[in-house]
Order: structure tokens, then C-alpha cells, then sequence
């Protein structure tokens, strides 16, 4: 791995007194953006720091034919209160909220919004799907857009999400399993281990470090002659990676000493692995890029397909500037 990459335990400090916001969750009043707010709630509560609620609205010009058609009631008034509605919505979701809330609305594209707002945040929240137009679709635009974009990780809340009931369903969750990350040796995904490893340590349970080593069998239509030598060369190939592991964990163990890490490689499908890894993982983190052979794009093939398939929450980790 990069040895230069993320070398101190503030240089991925997502959580500098900077980021004024906190943790801002994008709210828009749909069944995905309610999950998506009780995640972010229990996460500021556990950060000790303030929870956004953030929902926008967009005002389209307006253009009509005659006099007659145009409405009494102005466009921007009427998405003003829709607004409005959502965040009484919000508050009365939180009213048994123990933390310190701030509610903004502002007008424009939603994930336009929160990737401005990202540069202030410690964390952005949203869920897997909100109001959009294409309900089809197995991730919403904006779950899609802000993970390549912002400035701050990002977590994508699932369907699926037990938000618990009674008043303490607000408390962090008291659950032995792991937080897991997937690596592959980038530098992005060192930045990535760091804010996992923060965050198995705010949740007090173990960070598993895991690597996922892609099946030789499609190498075998190009290197027929390693047919019989694949068995060997995997068990060979997953020791060597173990022992790059190892090493991880005492690095990671240098910056969070506190923190029990196990690391894994597992033979398989990266996307696959980690999706069922992610049936159980208080939380599955992953980098923006890794090894990939496009290295301009925005969000790797594994992020995105994790995020397409998770079966729980997902945190996306953004590699810090340069400087």
C-alpha cells in the first residue's frame, strides 16, 4: 500500500471543529429519507455534534399562454410550503431527539446542495431512494451523484433499516457485529480503513479489515497451461495478501490503538463478498476509487456496484485533496 497516504490519523479529519454542520441528512419526506434521518440522528448523538436537516426545492420558470392560466397562487409560495411541510415533518420524526437540531431549506438540485454543503459537514446522510421521478431505479439519483462527489464521507441508508421503536431508539445501537472495510491496497482505500476504524471505535465493536482475491478462472481462457497449477497459485497468492493485511493492522492499530481489528481475504467476487458481508456489518465502508483500470472516473465499479446491491448501510469515503 501507500505508504505516504493518510500517515497521521487527522490527515482524513472529517471531523475537524471546521465542519460546522455536523452531520447533514437530505430530507425530502419519503419512506428511504425517514430511515435515512434516524440513521443520521443516532450518528450525530454518537459524534457529539449538531444534526442538519436539509431539503430543497427547485422554482422552474414559468411560461403561459395567456393571462387566465396563470395560478393565483405563485410557484415558488407553493414549493415554499411544500418545503415548510417537510421539515414540521422532520421535527416531528425527532421530537423525542435528545441532540441539537438545525432545519434548512434551500433552494436548487438536491445533490448540488449537498455536495456545497458537504465541504462543512462531517458526515452527509441519505437514503438509498427518495421522491424522485424514476421509482424503478434501484438507486436514486442523488444516492448515486453525492458519494463521487462530496467532500466528506457519505452514507447511503438501505430499505431495510431497523430504526427500533420507544424513546431510546434514538441511542446507538448495543450490537457485537462488526464494522467492515473492503480494501485492495489503493491509497484511497487506506483513507478509507482510517474513518472505518473511527467508526467501529465510536460503535465499540471490532473493524474487520477484508480483501477480496478475484477467481483465476478467467484467466484460464488466456493461461490454459495454469489450469492445474490455479489451486496452489490462490492459496499462494491469498497468504501473500494475508501477510499485506497483518501488516494494515498494526498500522491501523497506530493511529486507533483502541480498536480490535481481524483481517480477512476471501476468494470471490469483490461486489458479491461485500454485499453479503453487508447483511450484517453495522456498517460497510469502501473507498471512491481503488485499482481499477479507469482511474478518472468518479466512483469505482465496486462502489457502485455495492451501492446498487448493499443489504445495509453503506459509507462511501472521498480521498482527501492533495493538500
Amino acid at each position: 500500500m501507500d505508504k505516504d497516504a493518510a500517515t497521521a490519523r487527522g490527515a482524513t479529519d472529517f471531523i475537524s471543529a471546521d465542519r460546522k454542520l455536523g452531520v447533514v441528512v437530505g430530507f425530502d419526506g419519503s419512506p428511504y429519507a425517514k430511515l435515512a434521518l434516524h440513521y443520521a440522528a443516532r450518528s450525530a448523538q454518537r459524534r457529539g455534534c449538531v444534526l442538519t436537516v436539509l431539503t430543497s426545492f427547485t422554482v422552474p420558470p414559468g411560461v403561459y399562454a395567456h393571462l387566465a392560466s396563470v395560478p393565483r397562487v405563485p410557484d415558488e409560495q407553493l414549493k415554499e410550503q411544500a418545503t415548510k411541510e417537510r421539515l414540521d415533518q422532520a421535527r416531528e420524526l425527532l421530537k423525542d431527539y435528545p441532540g441539537e437540531v438545525s432545519y434548512v431549506a434551500e433552494e436548487g438540485d438536491a445533490a448540488g446542495i449537498l455536495v456545497e454543503k458537504s465541504q462543512d459537514a462531517q458526515l452527509l446522510v441519505v437514503g438509498g431512494r427518495g421522491l424522485g421521478g424514476f421509482l424503478g431505479l434501484l438507486l436514486g439519483s442523488v444516492a448515486s451523484a453525492l458519494p463521487a462527489h462530496a467532500n466528506c464521507p457519505t452514507v447511503i441508508v438501505p430499505g431495510n433499516y431497523d430504526e427500533g421503536e420507544g424513546a431510546a431508539r434514538f441511542a446507538p445501537v448495543e450490537r457485537s457485529v462488526p464494522v467492515v472495510v473492503g480494501v485492495d491496497g489503493s491509497a484511497n482505500s487506506r483513507t478509507a480503513v482510517l474513518e472505518a476504524a473511527r467508526a467501529a471505535v465510536e460503535r465499540e465493536v471490532q473493524l474487520q479489515v477484508l480483501m477480496v482475491l478475484p477467481p483465476l478462472e478467467g484467466a484460464l481462457t488466456w493461461y490454459p497451461e495454469l489450469t492445474d497449477q490455479m489451486t496452489e497459485r490462490t492459496e499462494q497468492r491469498r497468504a501473500e495478501l494475508q501477510e499485506t493485511l497483518n501488516d494494515e493492522s498494526h498500522w491501523v492499530k497506530g493511529h486507533f490503538p483502541e480498536v480490535e481489528v481481524a483481517t480477512t481475504v476471501e476468494s470471490g467476487d469483490p461486489v458479491a463478498v461485500l454485499r453479503e458481508k453487508s447483511r450484517t456489518a453495522q456498517l460497510t465502508v469502501v473507498g471512491t476509487r481503488g485499482n481499477g483500470g479507469f482511474k478518472s472516473a468518479m466512483l469505482g465499479s465496486v462502489s457502485r456496484g455495492l451501492l446498487l446491491r448493499a443489504e445495509g448501510p453503506v459509507m462511501v469515503v472521498p480521498q482527501p485533496h492533495k493538500d
